[in-house]
């Protein structure tokens, strides 16, 4: 649960990071403190969706464990 929280909260600030660098009039008015501001969002953003990699790795190896087990299953059943 808290692994893909902290994915969404990392996809939502790169998402913020990506519309306030590139959209938001308002961060160009701002001049070098708005792109510190957008690029802090990218940043936390890129530190916060570190663990999608982990998490695609954990589904990963779980599915390749139970579909392991499963021909084992049906092997035994075969014989």
């Amino acid at each position: 649960m808290l692994m893909k929280t902290s994915i969404g909260i990392g996809l939502c600030l790169l998402l913020l990071g990506g519309y306030l660098h590139n959209y938001s009039d308002y961060m160009a008015s701002l001049g070098v403190t708005g792109i510190i501001i957008s690029a802090t969002c990218l940043a936390f953003g890129m530190f916060f969706s570190l663990p999608t990699k982990m998490y695609l790795t954990f589904v990963l190896m779980k599915r390749e464990a139970e579909k392991k087990a499963h021909k084992a299953e049906e092997n035994k059943t075969n014989r």
